[in-house]
């Protein structure tokens, strides 16, 4: 009859040590993983904000330089206008004609750049939505961050002191910032922690 060996109780505790210390450095590496995709949206978030702001106040300056020229167009008009009147019936018929023909002119030009503002002042209003909507995205990421990290700490801590207890915690903060990263993308869920439109 052949004889059983039994395990080595020790060893048999060093093997499930090592086996616990391998599951957490592989879920630990997960936890990168998603911490790396956490900071992509952020960065790539805080960019297209930065973008859109820009974009906004070009958009604005070019409102600004459209109103300018509008103003200009409108006094133009009007002081040719004044002239008119101030020159009553001592004016010839042919000036006559050329300045209502210039003020003709100068009133369509007035009106171009009054259309020419308002897609202007869209687009400028648009580009604030965009930055808005990607300054509101930008906290769950960098909340996202910050628990990954903390979980990666806490799960290489589990390593060490052999603690389950720890490592689930680092599970838990972990599972949190994995949401926040995905609602950072997607942006379904607002919290009224975080501010901002969709």
């Amino acid at each position: 009859m052949a004889e059983a060996e039994l395990p080595n109780p020790e060893e048999l505790r060093h093997h499930r040590a090592d086996s616990f210390a391998r599951g957490v450095a592989l879920t630990t590496a997960i936890f990168a993983v998603i911490l790396a995709l956490a900071a992509l949206g952020g960065n790539h978030a805080m960019k297209e904000m930065l973008l859109s702001q820009q974009q906004s106040s070009d958009q604005w300056a070019f409102f600004q330089a459209k109103s300018i020229r509008e103003h200009q167009y409108r006094a133009q008009k009007l002081r040719l206008e004044v002239d008119l009147i101030e020159r009553g019936s001592s004016i010839t018929a042919e000036a006559r004609q050329k300045l209502e023909e210039l003020m003709k002119r100068f009133a369509d030009e007035e009106k171009r750049y009054a259309d020419e503002k308002k897609d202007i002042e869209k687009d400028a209003k648009q580009k604030e939505h965009e930055r808005d909507r990607w300054q509101a995205r930008d906290p769950y990421f960098l909340l996202a961050e910050a628990l990954l990290q903390i979980a990666i700490v806490l799960s290489s801590v589990s390593i060490l002191a052999r603690s389950r207890p720890v490592f689930g915690v680092s599970l838990c903060l972990a599972a949190l910032g994995a949401l926040l990263t995905l609602n950072g993308y997607l942006f379904v869920v607002q919290m009224p922690l975080f501010p901002g439109g969709h």
